[in-house]
């Protein structure tokens, strides 16, 4: 199997793969690998480019040497530790928060000296929730002896892997490190009640006089403002800080499908999507908070997503949070993973990411689900 790197560099001699897949990697990744991702991306510094395995599949890496401020997309660091410790607020228990987080700030040290964010990340689409084309467990044994013959001190990172790739990355020596749990759900096969629940949800939307429909470039300012008000400013600024020239060059190649509520001639929320093989996941989402929780905007952007997954019959990677709200609309939780791989690296390095797969297998994993995090 053929494995090339491509960078700023060289990029240009790219040959993208003539199919649905190849073509929506070409139109989202040409313009973060030319420009670079700080331009799109206000709190992510990394080196990045596209791996062509087999003269078919388009995988985005990034990686990075420290980088401790990064956003988690980028950084293990900032996901393990900086954004872990700022979920504590969710616990009511005092005494169990202050006691992890002693734990966390002493993992953050030990985590700077094994050096864990030294590490190539593959199929980082800088999102969230990062969907992978098909891939077969000789492309994944690939992909990862091409990248420790060129990375040979950093550790080889596969993000966002769930059930459908565990075997493969096991099979290539790696590690299991939980990342989040995630909600996955498919509305076409619901019934009954969680139907009704959805369907409620949407009816929301003209009983309290809004319009759905597709912005233009002139909104954009409003769309970011709308996706920061929620992702940032509500829940971490961890989150990708995604800016207008994202949200322009996304909506322009519609590599990302935008969705609004519009009321009085102003837009009070938003949703972007894509779709990968049949699974549809949304990084773009937000709504203007300073409204009352009354008004349901969380509810009709939620039942707005789950009619058109049912329509067309998708898979919905309804990604993490609101775990009770997604459960009572169908969705089924599933564990999400950073699989790593550590065998070449000097026992420092190799510690470090044995005992994060260890701490959050062991406790953090249990002490989410015990208390509903």
């Amino acid at each position: 199997m053929t494995v090339e790197l491509y960078t700023s560099a060289n990029l240009v001699d790219l040959r993208w793969p003539d199919t649905e897949n190849g073509r929506y990697a070409r139109d989202y990744l040409t313009p973060l690998i030319t420009q670079g991702p700080d331009r799109f991306v206000d709190n992510i510094r990394t080196t990045y480019g596209a791996l062509f395995v087999d003269d078919s599949v388009i995988l985005p890496v990034s990686w990075n040497t420290t980088d401790y401020d990064n956003s988690y997309v980028c950084s293990p660091y900032t996901h393990y530790v900086t954004y872990a410790k700022e979920e504590l607020r969710l616990l009511k228990n005092r005494a169990l928060r202050s006691t992890l987080s002693t734990a966390l700030s002493s993992l953050g040290l030990l985590c700077r000296f094994c050096s864990v964010n030294k590490v190539v990340l593959v199929n980082n689409w800088l999102l969230s929730t990062n969907l992978y084309p098909a891939l077969s467990a000789g492309q994944v044994a690939a992909v990862t002896a091409f990248l420790r013959s060129h990375f040979p001190h950093h550790a080889i990172g596969f993000c966002s892997v769930n059930n459908t790739l565990i075997q493969a990355c096991v099979a290539a020596g790696c590690l299991l490190v939980p990342g989040r749990q995630i909600a996955l759900a498919r509305p076409c096969d619901h019934a009954g009640k969680l139907r009704r629940r959805w369907r409620r949800d949407l009816l929301l939307v003209d009983r309290r006089g809004y319009r759905i429909g597709e912005p233009g470039p002139a909104e954009v300012p409003r769309l970011v403002e709308l996706y920061n008000n929620l992702y940032l400013d509500k829940y971490s600024s961890n989150n990708p800080q995604f800016n207008e020239h994202f949200v322009r060059e996304t909506l322009a190649r519609g590599t990302i499908t935008y969705i609004t509520l519009t009321r009085d001639d102003r837009i009070d929320g938003v949703l972007g999507y894509f779709v990968r093989d049949g699974v549809m996941t949304t990084p773009i989402f937000g709504y203007d908070t300073a409204l009352p929780q009354q008004t349901g905007l969380y509810r009709m952007l939620g039942g707005i997503l789950y009619d058109l997954a049912a329509q067309k019959g998708w898979l919905l990677n309804d990604s993490s949070g609101a775990a009770e709200f997604k459960r009572l609309r169908g969705a089924v939780p599933e564990l999400e993973y950073r699989a790593v791989h550590v065998r070449h690296l000097r026992w420092r390095q190799r510690f470090g990411w044995v005992t994060l797969c260890f701490l959050f297998s062991k406790i953090a994993v249990p002490l989410a689900r015990r208390y509903e995090l």
